[in-house]
């Protein structure tokens, strides 16, 4: 068994590929047993601190969903309350805070601002998402892809659009479990290259492929799992309209698809922009794992709270 007590989850690459193997099976080991009704209240007593810059559905839902299904409680600091750095800086938010509560979980636009409330914080903290990754949402994606292939070896994960935040968490931790990622965007768009610097150096060690491309067809030939996202983030509205047209032939439709296996999966880390990355027909249609997938924000969210707070 993995010791993450007292540990940061900043990053994917915070982990190792067995502390990644463990989380996932602890997600699906609370998720079997939800489902049968047995009660796993092991964080009685504990608090939990979420802080949002950004607005949520499912990390908000899933972290205070979570503490509760797990005995414990959770606060909810949304942009007003807090305004990270301005009316108060994060260093002496960081101290306050973990002063009072067990873990800290944090929704932020710059990944500096996380990793600033880590160094301070006396407490756990949780990336739940960063302008540049999204570790909670890959650990429950590997879930789920774990969910319907058994496994992680020699799967091809093709992710076309914008290189952001979830290409980069999937980039990592697909390298660590031995995937082929490949991640197809316009030219400009593309991921990191200090992630895939590292990619290339873990997958030395796992044998996994990471790969940047920009086109979306040669990306999805033979794909086992299409994935996408928005193309515009939070923050990024006024770039909406330009990234429309640069991102229209990255759309994830019935065409794209048929280049990838028969038993291929559709993800979205969503919330979905029907019409744009991917058509209403793939997001909604037979193989489309969205829904699974955003459920298992919950199950995957708890075993990364119940490894780091007990």
């Amino acid at each position: 068994m993995i010791d993450l007590k007292g540990r940061n989850i900043v990053s994917i690459d915070d982990l190792s590929r067995e502390e990644l193997i463990q989380l996932i099976d602890t997600s699906m080991r609370l998720k079997d047993e939800l489902y049968v009704g047995q009660s796993h209240e092991v964080l009685h007593g504990k608090t939990l601190g979420m802080i949002f810059e950004k607005p949520s559905l499912r990390t908000r839902v899933a972290f205070e969903t979570a503490m509760t299904q797990l005995g414990g409680h959770a606060i909810y600091l949304g942009p007003n309350d807090i305004k990270l750095g301005k009316r108060e800086t994060t260093e002496d938010i960081a101290r306050v805070l973990s002063s009072m509560v067990n873990v800290i979980m944090a929704r932020v636009f710059a990944h500096k601002t996380v990793e600033d409330l880590a160094k301070y914080s006396k407490v756990p903290v949780i990336n739940a998402l960063s302008d540049f990754e999204h570790p909670t949402q890959i650990v429950g994606d590997m879930l789920t892809i774990k969910e319907k292939f058994g496994g992680f070896n020699g799967l091809k994960l093709s992710f076309i659009g914008d290189g952001n935040n979830v290409a980069h968490s999937l980039m990592l931790a697909g390298a660590k479990l031995g995937m082929h990622v490949v991640v197809a965007s316009p030219k400009g768009y593309e991921p990191s290259q200090k992630v895939l610097d590292r990619c290339a150096e873990i997958s030395k060690e796992t044998g996994a492929k990471v790969e940047a491309l920009n086109d979306p067809q040669q990306a999805a030939e033979n794909a086992d799992v299409i994935y996408t996202d928005v193309w515009a983030s939070m923050g990024q509205e006024d770039e909406a309209e330009e990234r429309k047209r640069i991102f229209a032939p990255y759309q994830v439709n019935s065409k794209l698809m048929s280049s990838a296996k028969p038993t291929a999966i559709f993800m979205h880390c969503l919330p979905a922009h029907y019409g744009d990355e991917v058509t209403e027909e793939v997001g909604h249609g037979p193989q489309s794992a969205i829904f699974q997938e955003a459920e298992n924000r919950l199950h995957s969210i708890k075993a990364m709270l119940v490894h780091v707070t007990r």
